[in-house]
């Protein structure tokens, strides 16, 4: 044992003296050889700690009797410490009053594989509800704030603009060219066999059209603002930003939803257009460079071979993904808890549902879009 501690076991006793300067600083007394000595003699029933020698202490000490009392309760003995310094005995006291949280671990409940599917099912009904509920609140604060009605703040809106439009540019950028790049030279590799290189520029174009670019920019802004927004709003939750609106007699939704919601509806299609372009020109690039094609000739390819209904489409599927983008991310923000861990797997969610939501949607619009013959 160490020099600090020193071991007696009498009977049913186990004295425990100790000794010397107790601090953080120096190396930690091993408490082994005392669960050792307990576990070997299964007849002492009482601990004595005797500290008279004890020269300068700090939390180390304590730290150390804490532990001696979790030991000692956990093997049902009784632990006698009267002879230690006064304010060792009131810190160890103050130590001991307070319970372990409630919420601090996980409570592992094993359920049944059918517990848990009925469960999950009514988990996911609730938050059915919930996003119902949010849906119809958020188009009642939007249509109040296409009427004029709305409260909300002006600079608000234009920051959020600024945001979602053109701080996002350099991002939709530089993923849009490289898109129409991949996209034109794996086409430029199949098509090159059959002499068809002239149809990558229908490949390009038509892709960039009617699926990657309002796809692939829905998908940026919902890892960049829906996530902004989640957070935004989740800090507000935690604090209480939002109940003081609500005290105040302001609709959060119309305060802070609507024009998040506005901002990102107006800028997505036309993030859509300069993606369209960027798009383009990747694939131009690639043209151009390995397949000998000149800019007027894959310009003049692309024109006839992809009218604007291709077009129309990418920007219909952009203002839904605007929308979906919107909602996903103040959903989560404004459902957020009350704690930093909350607004983080509000963020995160935000940026899962937000995509998960652009897949599918998008996936019904082309099953609509070709059963329709458009």
């Amino acid at each position: 044992m160490s020099e600090q501690v020193n071991l007696t076991v009498n009977n049913n006793l186990l004295l425990v003296q100790l000794s010397g300067d107790w601090s953080i600083h120096q190396p930690a007394v091993d408490r082994g050889p005392i669960t050792r000595v307990l576990d070997e003699s299964v007849q002492i029933k009482k601990i004595v700690v005797d500290g008279q020698s004890l020269g300068k202490w700090d939390s180390a000490l304590v730290s150390f009797l804490f532990q001696l009392t979790n030991l000692a309760r956990k093997k049902s003995l009784i632990l006698d410490h009267q002879s230690l310094p006064e304010g060792a005995v009131r810190m160890l006291s103050l130590a001991t009053a307070v319970p372990k949280s409630t919420g601090s671990s996980r409570k592992h409940t094993h359920w049944s594989f059918v517990d848990r599917i009925g469960l999950r099912v009514v988990w996911i009904f609730r938050e059915f509800l919930r996003f119902v509920d949010f849906l119809g609140e958020s188009l009642f604060a939007c249509h109040r704030f296409v009427l004029g009605k709305a409260v909300y703040r002006r600079e608000d809106l234009l920051f959020f603009l600024q945001d979602a439009g053109p701080s996002s540019l350099g991002i939709v950028t530089l993923i849009s060219v490289l898109i129409g790049m991949i996209l034109a030279f794996v086409g430029a590799v199949q098509l090159e066999k059959f002499g068809a290189s002239i149809y990558v520029a229908n490949l390009v174009g038509l892709s960039m059209a009617r699926e990657m670019a309002a796809m692939m920019t829905a998908i940026i802004m919902a890892g960049r603002t829906g996530a902004a927004y989640a957070a935004q709003l989740g800090s507000m939750q935690v604090n209480e930003e939002v109940d003081a609106l609500k005290t105040m007699g302001i609709s959060p939704m119309e305060f802070l939803v609507a024009p998040r919601m506005a901002a990102l509806v107006l800028m997505m299609p036309l993030l859509t257009i300069y993606a369209n372009l960027m798009g383009i020109l990747g694939g131009g690039l690639v043209s151009v460079t390995m397949l000998d094609l000149s800019w007027s000739i894959y310009f003049q390819q692309i024109s006839h071979s992809v009218p604007l209904v291709h077009f129309t489409i990418g920007l219909v599927k952009s203002v839904i993904f605007g929308v979906l983008v919107a909602l996903s991310g103040c959903y989560m923000g404004m459902n957020s808890g009350r704690s930093a861990t909350a607004v983080g797997a509000a963020t995160t969610s935000a940026v899962v549902m937000g995509i998960v939501l652009i897949i599918v949607f998008d996936s019904l619009v082309t099953i609509l879009t070709t059963v329709l013959d458009i």
